[in-house]
């Protein structure tokens, strides 16, 4: 069976997540969730990705990247991927493949669920109970979003720099948004989209993407089309 083709759309922020194999731990110590982000930082340096949120989990990935030029996220990750294998395979001297497969994405509206899906991925370690705050968590981008921790890593949106006029007065406002637990619904749709690599968005936004593209932003109906009755 082909592979689906990925969304390509410069300037248009993409929710990207890569599991490890078998749902086998990635990361062991301190030190790889550190190279990790090491090499992520040069990798959207190189390929003029931004990364708005990000949060690694023992084994999985998710990043709120948006693309400067057309493949930019392939070409990031294609670089990451094989290049953190190679460090995992040699500092404990393993073989073999480290992650699940290709990367999965989902186009995401920036006006509708951009800060939405920064709660979302951000929230993560809290979902997992690894943590009851998300600024417990080390590596996230929740404390340089919303607290005073520098990560040259992260790219405020514009949507996110919309929220306040001064640095911390957004950092603030950012918080707010993580007073309230996220509903179940949306959850779901954002896991959704993302695994089934279609878009996180409003209607008009859905159709802006299929015209540009031409491809199915929505889920498929199940079975086969129902024959038309003149």
């Amino acid at each position: 069976m082909p592979r689906k083709p990925r969304f390509n759309l410069p300037g248009i922020p993409q929710h990207v997540i890569q599991r490890g194999n078998n749902r086998a731990p990635c990361f062991f110590h301190d030190a790889d969730y550190r190279r990790y982000l090491d090499d992520l930082a040069a990798a959207a340096l190189k390929y003029q990705c931004q990364i708005h949120a990000y949060v690694l989990m023992t084994n999985h990935v998710h990043l709120l990247v948006m693309p400067l030029v057309e493949y930019g996220i392939s070409q990031m990750m294609q670089a990451l991927g094989p290049r953190y294998v190679r460090y995992v395979n040699k500092r404990y001297r393993r073989t073999g493949t480290l992650w699940e497969g290709r990367y999965k994405s989902s186009l995401v509206d920036s006006e509708c669920y951009l800060l939405t899906c920064m709660r979302y991925i951000e929230l993560n370690p809290v979902r997992a109970n690894m943590v009851q705050r998300p600024g417990d968590y080390p590596w996230s981008s929740y404390r340089a979003n919303a607290l005073d921790d520098k990560d040259e890593l992260v790219h405020e949106h514009p949507v996110y720099s919309a929220l306040a006029a001064s640095r911390r007065e957004r950092k603030q406002a950012y918080r707010e948004l993580f007073r309230h637990a996220m509903d179940d619904a949306t959850i779901d749709r954002i896991r959704e989209n993302l695994n089934r690599e279609l878009v996180l968005g409003g209607t008009k936004f859905k159709d802006r993407v299929e015209r540009m593209t031409r491809r199915q932003t929505r889920p498929g109906r199940p079975g086969r089309p129902k024959l038309r009755q003149d």
